[in-house]
């Protein structure tokens, strides 16, 4: 959206416009989902001229009225499922991860959080017809598990239909046999991988900010952002906020980060996969003992939560826990060297 339709609104002269495109408000859209104290900051401008702009943009987005139930099905047709390669799982979530949504994956360590992530970073780059979205990932990496030799190894293990789909759709001359083609195949898929490290929590959340903005730079780029991971979205925050004194502070800012993070999935239709880790319940004395961590807050923002459960060997046992249109169930995996295969 250009400088002058901000101008448009009222209460945005040229220099507002200015600071507003540059703190990543540059559509009427990205305005009408804003908060009034939030804007207020941004813009250097009183709560009540904040609000002028966000009700100004909210008419001309036609956005924040009621609207029927067909047209909201109509909409929903929209959305993108992005396929695990793995007909149980994707039978599980009626399809894969859903756009405009935030899946949560939660498990103890070495169930298979970041291997998830980095699996859906390659998958969401594939075609449509073979499962994918057909766009970019941005990763925000906590705990520093990215691995850009891990997507060499999933890009390589990828069925060989589907590399020659590949290798065709991004005009690279070979075949899977190539190791010439497959090198640039794979450096090609690193190429949409965007990732960034997290620092600390403060960090984290202007990463998220961060990402709204490549997102919208990326909108109408021939991949597109339609995958946001976050690995892990809790650890900073469970590091940096200890005890009950900090409990209330801690939930407020996880609370803001996880709004940061909708609002890119819903603004331009991105997958929002984050990973949780997990703490045991000493008070449990049937059952299985572990429980995420981040709360209510994280339970009630989550769309879908999914827990990883370590089995024999490289299984392992994929749960929903929660989804607002699916029956709870279990899928089977397998981790190996190539990515997530099926049992």
């Amino acid at each position: 959206m250009a400088e002058d339709d901000l101008q448009a609104l009222p209460g945005v002269g040229p220099a507002t416009a200015d600071k507003l495109v540059e703190a990543g408000f540059k559509s009427y859209q990205s305005l009408a989902v804003a908060s009034p104290g939030d804007l207020g900051n941004t813009a250097d401008i009183g709560e009540s001229t904040a609000a002028d702009v966000i009700n100004g943009a909210r008419e001309a987005a036609d956005v924040g009225g009621f609207e029927t139930g067909a047209t909201v099905l109509e909409r929903r047709e929209e959305i993108g499922k992005l396929s695990w390669q793995i007909d149980e799982v994707d039978d599980l979530l009626d399809g894969g991860l859903e756009t405009q949504s935030i899946t949560e994956v939660y498990g103890e360590f070495g169930s298979g959080k970041s291997q998830v992530t980095h699996q859906m970073a390659v998958n969401v780059q594939l075609s449509r017809e073979n499962g994918g979205l057909e766009g970019g990932c941005i990763f925000v990496d906590s705990e520093d598990t990215f691995r850009p030799e891990r997507i060499d190894d999933m890009v390589r293990g990828l069925d060989d239909e589907i590399l020659a789909d590949e290798l065709e759709r991004r005009e690279i001359e070979g075949s899977p046999d190539d190791e010439e083609a497959m090198e640039a195949l794979v450096n090609d898929f690193l190429d949409y991988i965007h990732v960034a490290k997290a620092f600390n929590a403060n960090h984290q959340i202007l990463l998220a900010e961060k990402a709204n903005e490549l997102a919208s730079e990326q909108e109408d780029s021939e991949y597109p952002i339609r995958l946001l991971c976050v690995d892990s979205l809790t650890a900073h925050f469970r590091a940096e906020y200890v005890g009950r004194g900090e409990l209330a502070e801690r939930q407020q800012k996880l609370n803001k980060h996880l709004h940061e993070l909708d609002k890119v999935g819903n603004l331009y239709n991105v997958a929002v996969l984050v990973t949780n880790q997990v703490a045991a319940n000493p008070d449990s004395y049937f059952g299985d003992p572990t429980q995420p961590i981040g709360g209510h807050i994280l339970g009630h923002k989550s769309t879908f939560r999914i827990y990883l459960r370590k089995s024999k060997g490289d299984k392992r046992i994929v749960r929903l826990v929660d989804a607002p249109n699916l029956a709870d169930g279990e899928a089977v995996m397998r981790v190996q060297d190539g990515g997530l295969k099926p049992e």
